[in-house]
This record gives structure tokens, sequence and C-alpha cells, in this order.
């Protein structure tokens, strides 16, 4: 309780919330096109491999945009970025409304929806400013729980295509995402604390790191598996089971909840274990319920499992997270774009992962395989790095002495 009341004295709690609200609303955007792929692949008659395409393609756009947000938040202000960010998205929007008639065409306004992903770099770092490091892990939590934005894509998308058509759902994503645009412009505001620009050779830097490619690694996997599935578990429900489109809706709705809340969790059990050390559970376990997952039992069997997934993801997401601030505070913009980047590459490689399984061997099992012995590999990877760290305990990340 006293953590709590210390967290609330702390930092800017309007900040914070209109943070999240703008992430969550962009969120509920990039993922638009998986929420209402049924019903677009029904109208393009698209391949397996296609339908995987089709469905990362925002995913892909969110990763390359995040480096350049991040870096531009980090020089001209969050709150700046975050506006422009914003009016940007309404474009697609626009664009998926009102024409998007091809399957080019879906592709070319679902990569432009890629700007709302890119809204990570610039919502968390925006947040995360306020907040001294203890309290590090709760903030970036919070903030990045904006990801339940795919809750209510997977739980309004499927409805609004049956009765208006999966044109109208962009059209009806306008109007959250404006209210979310006024809510902050009003109350977002950039901390004083914020570091002052640096040089772009300043920032880029960080990619003679080997942290940065180990956490853009590990954030591929815990985030690209919550965004990948979100986007593509419509299409498997619809195809493995046979059910309708509005009911995968729903249970992709009910395995997405699982996960999107307890982003917060993570990183305040991080705060307290260690992230690294919550990363060795919750990777081994992820490692097993995808393993299990690809003997594809019954949908009775499937769902707990995917919702024990995008648990897993969740907390893991704030775990990583938690590591990220206190490591590289002057360049968090840049390294939550970097390593975002890498999260919406692995959402982008996953469903292709498992598109191209189904259309070669006419099976999702191998394709979730696969993804299962990539979390063994990470597995190894954290316990190596963990291993190493404590060999130089004088050193950072950086290789920099510090107090010990």
């Amino acid at each position: 309780m006293n953590n709590v009341k210390s967290f609330l004295k702390s930092g800017h709690l309007p900040t914070l919330l209109s943070s999240f609200f703008y992430f969550d609303i962009s969120f509920m955007i990039w993922v638009m096109v998986g929420a209402t792929s049924t019903f677009i692949v029904q109208d393009f008659g698209l391949s397996p491999a296609e339908k995987g395409f089709m469905v990362g393609i925002p995913i892909l756009g969110g990763s390359l945009l995040r480096i350049p947000m991040g870096l531009l938040a980090d020089r001209f202000g969050g709150k700046r970025m975050g506006m422009i960010g914003m009016m940007l998205t309404m474009l697609p929007l626009f664009w998926g409304w009102l024409y998007g008639n091809s399957f080019s065409e879906v592709q070319a306004f679902g990569f432009l929806l890629g700007i709302a992903g890119a809204s990570f770099a610039v919502a968390l770092p925006l947040a995360s400013r306020w907040y001294p490091p203890e309290h590090q892990g709760l903030a970036m939590g919070i903030a990045g729980a904006g990801n339940s934005g795919t809750v209510l894509a997977t739980l309004f998308a499927p409805r609004i295509a049956e009765s208006f058509g999966w044109h109208g759902v962009f059209g009806f994503s306008l109007l959250p995402l404006f209210t979310a645009f006024i809510v902050f412009i009003i109350f977002a505001k950039d901390s004083p604390a914020a570091p002052k620009p640096q040089k772009l050779s300043q920032y880029l830097s960080i990619v003679k790191m080997k942290e940065t490619w180990i956490f853009s690694f590990f954030y591929s996997l815990s985030f690209g598996g919550f965004v990948g599935l979100t986007s593509y578990l419509g299409i498997f429900f619809v195809d493995q089971y046979g059910i309708s489109k509005v009911m995968a809706g729903d249970l992709v709705t009910i395995t997405v909840f699982a996960g999107s809340f307890v982003r917060p969790i993570g990183g305040y059990i991080a705060d307290r274990l260690g992230g690294m050390n919550l990363l060795i559970k919750l990777y081994g376990l992820a490692a097993f319920v995808l393993f299990v997952v690809g003997f594809l039992p019954s949908i009775y069997m499937m769902v707990p499992l995917f919702i024990i997934a995008m648990l897993i993801f969740g907390i893991s997401n704030g775990a990583l997270f938690q590591v990220i601030p206190t490591k590289f505070p002057r360049e968090v913009g840049i390294f939550t774009g970097f390593v975002g980047a890498a999260g919406g590459f692995g959402g982008f490689f996953l469903p292709n992962i498992l598109g191209t399984y189904k259309e070669i061997t006419g099976s999702y099992g191998l394709g979730f395989w696969w993804i299962s012995a990539t979390y063994v590999g990470a597995l190894i990877i954290i316990i190596w790095l963990q291993t190493s760290w404590k060999k130089t305990p004088g050193k950072d990340h950086t290789g920099k002495l510090t107090a010990i």
C-alpha cells in the first residue's frame, strides 16, 4: 500500500493516463485489419499464406516506423509527436472506409496503419520520464497496458463488419481516435526532466551494444507473440474449427483480454524480482504451452492454452520494459522504438509462419512447434546473459564502471 501511495505522489498521473488512452486507441486501430480479416478474405479469396501476409502488413509498418517516431519524440517532445501521429493515422482510416476495393489497397492502407503501432515509441517514454527508477516498471506497465486496445478491436470489429461491412469498421474507428486526440491535447505534458536531445550518432550508438539486439529478440517473441496471435487467431479459429466469424472474434477477445491487462503486473513483479529472473520462468513456460498447442487439440482445450500463452506474453512485456528505462534512461525513446520495432517484426513473422506452414503442410502444427523451439533458444540466451553480467559486476551493460 505504501508503495502505491508513493507511486501516486510521484510522476504526473494525467500524462500517464492520457498516454495510456492514446496508446490504447492506437493499438486498437493497429490490429484492425486482423480483427476484420475473416470478412476481408471472403471478398478476395486469399490463400493461407496471403492471409498471414495481409494481417502482418500493419505490424510490419509499425515496426519500420517506431524507430523514427522514437527518435523524433526524443528530439521534439512526446506530446507533439503523439498529436502528429494521431492526425496521420486518420488518413489510412479514411482510405479503408471510403476505398480499399482491392487486395493491393488493403495492403497499402494496412501498412500505413503502422503509424498507429508506432505510438508505442511515443506514449511509453512520455509517461516513463515522469517517474523515478523504483516506479519505472509500474509506470511503463500502465502505459503499455494500452495493448488492451486489441480487446476493443476483436470484440466490436466483427460485429460492426457484420452489420455495416468491413469498410465501416475503419470509419467508426475515427470516433474514438478523435476523442483520444482531444484528451491527449488537454492532459498530456512533457516531463521537465526529459533529457536534452542528443546527436543522431549518440542515439544510434545503442546498436553497438549486444543488449540492444538481445532485448530486441526477446521482445520479438513476447510482444510479437501477443500482437501476431491477436491478428491471426480469428483466421485460425475459422479455418481450424469451422466456427462463425463473430464467434471467432469473441474467442479471440477472450484470449486477448487475458494478456492485455497483465502488463502492469509484469512490471510490478519485475520491480521486485528483477525482469531477467522473471523472464527465465516465463519463456520456459511459453515454450511448453506452444509445444502443446502444436498438437492442435479440441477448441475446448485450445482456448485455455491460448489464454495462458497470452498471459505469459503480457507479463513478459511488462518485465522487459522494467529493464529498459533503468539501463537506458537517456535513450529510452529511441531504445523503445528500436526494441519495439523488433517486437513488430516478431508479430509480422508469426502469422506468416503459421500461414506458410498451413499452406505447405495443410496443418498449423509445425508452425507452433517452430515458435516453441524459438522460445527455448531465447531461454538459453537469457541464462547466458545473466551469467555474463554476474562475471562483470563492476560494469553496466555498456562496459562503463558503476558503483557496486
